[in-house]
């Protein structure tokens, strides 16, 4: 039998991410080292936010350059992982809600800029599931909750996005969060560590600073997928756990059996 693969939420912050050297990269590629290479993955990245819910089952999927402005290296990036037609059949019987298939999408950079980092050889069979925007945060929580019996499987399953991601106010060149952003990080850390989930899904509960963490929900989301996916045996490992740029966290959580 696979061993049981970890769930992992990561926060994924600037395209950039994925040339450039900077501590959150680093510990993106401490953490691929330290983990066991899973059969395949399941990707929940943000940037995929869709009327109900996708997958792709294409066995070549594409990259998708879907950011604007950057330098021509980000552009360059490579990242040829096969597909899975089998994962996203077996994730289309697990999940109760209807799924389209669809491979007019592809591994966008919500997901390659953190698997490159994480598994460079970009040998391992790569399925990405869309992000529904019509339901609500209940509905993303009990998904991964059906999807995590993947993780006995050898199925890792990642969500890539930010908890704190609110780019109308970031301030470049500013090293640390407003203190609203690290008020929402924190509420979202100490519910995660404390298990009490529920009070993460609904996070509206985090009061004022909730309104400002984010215009749209699309980069949260993610997060409840790994949440959903997570068991009460499980090994919580926080890291990157910071803001940057006065509006975006980086903070990122790992659940290993």
């Amino acid at each position: 039998m696979p061993k049981r693969m970890p769930a992992l939420f990561v926060g994924h912050g600037s395209p950039m991410n994925a040339v450039e050297n900077n501590k959150h990269t680093k510990k993106w590629q401490e953490i691929g080292r330290q983990l066991a290479r899973p059969r395949a993955i399941l990707m929940i990245s943000a940037h995929w936010y869709t009327h109900g819910t996708r997958i792709m089952d294409t066995k070549t999927p594409r990259l998708v350059y879907d950011m604007y402005g950057f330098p021509e290296e980000l552009y360059r990036v490579q990242y040829p992982s096969p597909g899975s037609p089998e994962l996203a059949g077996r994730a289309q019987e697990l999940l109760s809600v209807p799924v389209q298939t669809d491979n007019s999408w592809g591994i966008d950079h919500g997901a390659w800029s953190v698997l490159c980092r994480l598994f460079p050889e970009a040998n391992i069979p790569v399925v990405q599931l869309s992000v529904d925007g019509t339901t609500d945060a209940q509905a993303h929580f009990e998904m991964g909750r059906e999807l995590s019996a993947l993780r006995d499987e050898g199925v890792m399953i990642i969500g890539s996005g930010n908890v704190v991601h609110n780019l109308a106010k970031i301030q470049w060149g500013t090293e640390s969060g407003f203190s609203w952003a690290e008020e929402f990080d924190g509420y979202i850390r100490d519910k995660i560590e404390k298990k009490e989930f529920p009070d993460v899904v609904d996070y509206k509960k985090a009061g004022s600073c909730a309104k400002m963490a984010f215009p749209m929900p699309d980069h949260f989301y993610p997060l409840l997928y790994a949440l959903g996916a997570s068991n009460e045996a499980d090994r919580l490992t926080v890291f990157n756990d910071d803001c940057l740029m006065g509006s975006l966290s980086m903070t990122s959580y790992l659940f290993q059996p």
